[in-house]
């Protein structure tokens, strides 16, 4: 057996984006001892990639806004599937933390009166989204660090966690390895918080970055614990389309939100074409009834670019396919347009919206300040997740916790722009004082050595069968290396369980993903565990398959056409399937289970606040 190091802390946090660090700010506070496990360095992590704002109703632009109008939008735009005390803790809670978050250093845009400034996002009521022009997850994570170093927590980079540590029922830690030398490193915890953010990198075309392979939903997964809502998964309606080589980089919402207009290659606004009905009492009829309330008629309706996600995405797709599109495959995004309505309007986009500025005139040599942008959708975000705990966090395996994107039931079938933030932030720290309080109420867990023993034969069985077939220096070569079937993976999941799902092509996801699941067993690595990226992408291919299998198997259960789940042969809602959730968890045989459960009733004081709404 290869040797190990051990490290033991009260509470583990595997993930140090906004979630994780926020979670082990709470319990570092709490007297907890903490230690943050990233897979990146610190800094790097994919929170930064949030870039419209931070939602909160803080009603600093539009007084109307409260928390009972901010938990009626978020279910509504989670078409009725979501979590409601989540949704309900997020909107009266998200306020408090932003302020909190501005109390700790953060530099936000202000009003001219000072208050923090907020923005029109889609599928919220009022401005609502709190931003640092169009940096606000950098802001965010900047002061969450510079905070949260301070509270005295023990950090490891770039480590990756291959296996959770367990104490029968219990989660006791984790194991991991470090990415230089390939060395395991045993974590022993009290309490685990899993804040590892989606699973992008199982498509194609996606916004997400390297780490996004669903590590914490399959860590989970193998744990015991339950996954739930996996067939959402959101593509957002605007990412780069070209030139190739940044193809699915975020655009953010905030370009619409700032004016932008979205019109096809006949220089047509289309969305005006299709509003959905529960939305046309809040959006203009018209461009200009549209443009006034961008300028600061609150009373005005606001545009239909600014609806929600699914639907805009569902939009963009469906004039490309009608051969409608811009020349590589998009639609155009325009906010030079607003030159019409602004004086010295460059100048004006350039301060709103420097990261995009700057992003298209690097990356694309196309000035937006002149210039259309060609945008399109990208797999973006993860609705489903870990089942957890509405109060506490806590997933249905004792002492293991979960915050942010890899945790469940607030987004119900589609996320509003900004509540990711604001999530990361309220359910961060309910994640940090109650795994800090479960890990102190119990005695330490124990570890067998045989789990240990077990995890580093796994981890080292892809170097140990390196001279199998196709095998060469760093990855297999062959058609059967990791990169390869990783590779092979994300053409099949962004062909057949993409946007647009039917039976015939999430049949063939299925039985693709198992066959590549299989090769995925056999891979061979070759070289040392010293900064071997082949052997890396290897371990992470697990990860991949069991969050592929997942979603499509959901989608598959879900005949019906709901939030970011579209399917073609179901075009419509069933009324039934809208009471009921798809829970994934892994049966005795080891093989994947999935059945649906009803949603909770909810309370009466909750649903006079949705019909008040509207």
């Amino acid at each position: 057996m290869a040797g190990h190091q051990e490290r033991e802390h009260d509470v583990l946090v595997i993930g140090a984006g906004g979630a994780g660090l926020r979670a082990a700010i709470e319990a570092a506070a709490a007297g907890a001892s903490v230690g943050l496990v990233c897979k990146s360095l610190l800094g790097k992590a994919h929170t930064v990639m949030a870039e419209g704002g931070v939602a909160a109703a803080l009603g600093n632009v539009d007084e109307r806004d409260n928390w009972r109008v901010h938990f009626a939008d978020t279910m509504r735009g989670g078409q009725y599937l979501n979590n409601w005390r989540m949704a309900e803790v997020h909107a009266k809670e998200a306020p408090d933390r932003v302020r909190e978050l501005e109390a700790w250093g953060a530099l936000m845009d202000r009003t001219p009166d000072g208050k923090m400034n907020q923005r029109n996002f889609g599928g919220h009521a009022y401005p609502r989204l709190a931003h640092v022009g169009d940096r606000t997850g950098l802001e965010m994570l900047r002061t969450l660090q510079d905070h949260g170093v301070h509270q005295g927590m023990d950090v490891y980079m770039e480590y990756t966690v291959t296996a959770l540590l367990m104490d029968g029922e219990r989660v006791a830690g984790a194991f991991a390895y470090d990415r230089e030398r390939g060395r395991f490193t045993v974590f022993k915890a009290g309490a685990v918080i899993m804040a590892t953010g989606g699973i992008g990198r199982a498509f194609k075309i996606t916004s997400n970055s390297w780490e996004y392979t669903g590590d914490g939903h399959s860590l989970a997964y193998d744990a015991g614990a339950d996954l739930m809502d996996m067939e959402f998964i959101q593509f957002h309606p605007t990412g780069m389309v070209w030139p190739p080589s940044v193809r699915g980089i975020l655009v953010t919402e905030g370009v619409r939100g700032e004016g932008g207009i979205l019109t096809n290659s006949e220089g047509h606004r289309f969305m005006f074409d299709d509003i959905p009905e529960m939305y046309k009492d809040q959006t203009a009829d018209t461009p200009e009834e549209g443009w006034r309330y961008i300028i600061g008629d609150r009373d005005a309706r606001r545009p239909p670019e600014l609806l929600t996600r699914d639907h805009v995405a569902r939009m963009i797709v469906r004039e490309v396919k009608e051969g409608r599109g811009s020349p590589h495959g998009g639609v155009f995004l325009d906010i030079s347009w607003i030159k019409e309505h602004i004086k010295n309007a460059p100048e004006h986009i350039k301060k709103k919206l420097p990261s995009m500025y700057h992003q298209f005139k690097e990356l694309a040599e196309l000035d937006i300040t002149e210039q259309r942008m060609e945008v399109g959708p990208t797999t973006h975000y993860v609705m489903g997740g870990i089942r957890v705990d509405a109060d506490t966090q806590m997933s249905t395996v004792p002492g293991l916790f979960a915050a942010g994107e890899c945790a469940a039931g607030l987004h119900g079938a589609n996320r509003l722009g900004g509540n990711s933030l604001s999530d990361l932030l309220v359910f961060g720290k309910r994640a940090g004082e109650y795994a800090a309080n479960f890990a102190a109420e119990r005695s330490a867990p124990t570890i067998d050595a045989g789990q240990i023993e077990a995890m580093s034969r796994e981890a080292l069985a892809p170097l140990e069968r390196q001279d199998g077939p196709g095998a060469s220096p760093g990855a297999s070569a062959g058609a059967d290396g990791p990169y390869q079937i990783q590779f092979a993976l994300q053409e099949l999941m962004q062909d057949k369980a993409g946007i647009i799902r039917d039976e015939e092509g999430l049949s063939e996801a299925l039985e693709g993903v198992l066959a590549l699941k299989a090769k995925g067993e056999r891979v061979s690595v070759n070289g040392s565990r010293e900064f071997n990226p082949g052997w890396h992408t290897a371990l992470d291919l697990k990860c991949l398959f069991m969050v592929a299998e997942a979603s499509v198997r959901a989608a598959a259960m879900r005949k019906e056409s709901r939030g970011a789940h579209s399917r073609v042969d179901y075009p419509d809602k069933d009324p039934e399937l809208g009471k009921v959730i798809t829970i994934l968890s892994k049966g005795p045989d080891g093989e994947m289970q999935s059945r649906r459960e009803p949603i909770p009733e909810m309370r009466d004081d909750l649903k006079r606040i949705i019909e008040e709404q509207g």
